[in-house]
């Protein structure tokens, strides 16, 4: 494991600098540098900032954040890689990749202070970018509310005891200005007596279309590890995700291409369009980047069991959902 050393003094654009282990992290005005002993690799400001805040939110997720082609991390679920060319054929062939594993909490630690401190005032990197500012320029005051956002989580489904909380129209977020014309109606629900506490429903298109973030799966429904994800899509998914098991994707409304590439050398495998209706099986030997063009939702249904990566790398279990 490696230790983790925080910038104690700002560059010429108010800007911290930032080392954990062999990896040191510097911003300018427009762009992100990253150095480890075998290389270096430069990203702007608002790609890096994007794909960061994803990682700080969903905890690492599962499998693979790529930030880009060259850099990311890779969760073993209490303590994660992080790696620069480690799933880039060229970087590897040229002996210029690195990896090392850090503590869960070190590595989430440095990460948000980078958040922290080189998110500006006028940025949101959760929004679409029609709906936040500029990333760019020197250091801005700084936006604690945004980088601070947490996954929103069900423990059993959105509108049932104890988990009244998760539902976006409660808690006062407004339609999103693409989903103005989504049906606000809520399901009526008549229980039979004695089963109040079991039986609810909720609209989940009307619960989407008040998401004021983007390409960001909350919780909505838990059955033991089987786990609802859904989400709204505007412009470029911020990583591209390498999967560690199956992932599967259902199209609510509107349209999203989906660039597949293979998880461990990045050489394009399929380009997948989805309409509203379609449902795709991601398989866990791949990686793949979404391209939305209007605002869309998506459903995203994840398989949360802890012993499938290594069931699937041990060959144990298959690495698509069927074989045809």
């Amino acid at each position: 494991m490696s230790s983790t050393e925080t910038g104690t003094t700002t560059n010429e654009h108010g800007y911290r600098s930032f080392v954990i282990g062999g990896f040191s992290f510097e911003r300018d005005e427009h762009f992100v540098h990253i150095h480890w002993p075998t290389g270096r690799h430069v990203m702007a400001a608002d790609v890096f900032l994007k794909a960061l805040m994803r990682d700080v939110s969903w905890n690492f997720f599962y499998g693979i954040v790529n930030f880009d082609a060259v850099f990311g991390t890779m969760n073993h679920y209490g303590n994660v890689d992080m790696f620069a060319g480690r799933y880039n054929a060229a970087y590897r062939k040229a002996e210029l990749d690195h990896q090392e594993n850090f503590g869960h909490d070190d590595l989430m630690a440095c990460f948000k202070e980078i958040l922290a401190d080189w998110t500006n005032a006028d940025f949101d990197p959760f929004a679409s970018p029609q709906e936040t500012g500029t990333p760019f320029g020197p250091k801005k005051g700084d936006n604690q509310t945004a980088v601070n956002r947490t996954r929103v989580l069900a423990n059993r489904m959105v509108g049932v005891p104890g988990d009244e909380a998760t539902r976006s129209d409660e808690n006062g977020f407004p339609k999103n200005r693409m989903f103005a014309d989504v049906d606000q109606t809520e399901p009526a629900v008549h229980a039979e007596p004695g089963y109040e506490q079991e039986v609810a429903a909720f609209n989940l298109f009307a619960y989407l279309s008040r998401s004021d973030v983007t390409w960001n799966p909350s919780v909505v429904s838990v059955c033991r590890e089987s786990l609802y994800c859904p989400t709204t899509e505007e412009f470029i998914l911020p990583v591209i995700h390498g999967n560690d098991r199956v992932e599967w994707f259902v199209q609510l409304s509107d349209e999203i291409t989906w660039k597949v590439e293979d998880r461990e050398t990045g050489a394009m495998r399929a380009t997948v369009v989805m309409k509203a209706g379609d449902c795709a099986a991601m398989p866990a030997d791949i990686r793949h980047q979404g391209y939305s063009p209007k605002r869309s939702m998506l459903l995203v249904w994840e398989n949360a069991a802890a012993s499938l990566p290594d069931l699937i790398a041990s060959g144990q279990a298959p690495t698509v959902p069927v074989s045809f």
